[in-house]
């Protein structure tokens, strides 16, 4: 995979034109040298990943869980399966 980069002034293309080359890889839109944008593939991804993945407030509650499991413990999947055992 190929990391691409256009200066926000060089980039002319239609924006079609750029995410049809997403196979070569992602590209980084730059001003000044400096990353502004990134045009990237989401194969395999549906609309909520993307949204999730991009979300500032779904990572704080991804970390507080990951604090919380690291201090308090968490439950085994064998924990979970006996806690839905016989529900619908």
């Amino acid at each position: 995979m190929t990391l691409r980069k256009v200066e926000i002034a060089d980039a002319t293309e239609p924006l079609a034109q750029y995410a049809q080359a997403m196979a070569d890889g992602p590209l980084v839109v730059t001003r000044e040298g400096e990353p502004i944008a990134i045009v990237l593939s989401v194969e395999n991804a549906d609309l909520e990943t993307v949204s999730l993945s991009n979300n500032p407030r779904f990572f704080e509650v991804i970390e507080r869980s990951r604090a919380r499991q690291k201090h308090e413990g968490g439950l085994s999947s064998a924990e979970v399966r006996a806690l839905f055992e016989g529900e619908p």
